[in-house]
């Protein structure tokens, strides 16, 4: 199970800049969908990277779907190295990315975005059009489902 709250506030707490995307982001703009994980852009600052890291540490983070005995050093030089991750959280599963598909990271994200109060905290979360645009890059069956869900939501507002 997930508990999104908790995770975005651990976030929230050692002062990340992020971005709420994918699903959890959709059900903040009204989607129905349901989603099993939180999906955040992450801003690649040097400092960011550092927070970013010591965040995902206190929350157990470790990597989704790779073996305990294979070595992972969750710091910010990981984090820089690489792009998206997947990890598995004492608050359920968190993926952080800092290219999206169909983006160029959170810059990009972050002039669409708006902030929300989310659990009685704010959050940037993404807008409905650069979450129709990251899900029709990604092009996967369920993504193309939830593009269908997020044109209607975006209509329906206009």
């Amino acid at each position: 199970m997930i508990d999104p709250l908790a995770a975005l506030r651990r976030l929230a707490e050692h002062g990340v800049r992020f971005l709420i995307i994918g699903g959890q982001a959709g059900l903040a703009r009204g989607s129905s969908l349901v989603t099993n994980d939180l999906d955040v852009c992450y801003e690649r600052s040097p400092e960011n990277l550092e927070r970013l890291a010591t965040a995902l540490r206190s929350m157990d983070a470790r990597l989704r779907g790779v073996d305990e005995d294979v070595p992972f050093i969750l710091d910010a030089r990981t984090l820089r190295n690489g792009d998206s991750f997947t990890f598995d959280t004492e608050f359920g599963a968190v993926d952080v990315l800092a290219t999206p598909s169909g983006t160029r990271g959170y810059d990009d994200l972050a002039a669409g975005a708006s902030t929300m109060d989310v659990g009685g905290f704010d959050v940037d979360v993404a807008s409905l059009d650069d979450l129709i645009r990251m899900k029709r890059a990604a092009g996967r069956p369920k993504d193309l489902y939830a593009v269908e869900v997020l044109v209607a939501l975006r209509d329906a507002s206009r």
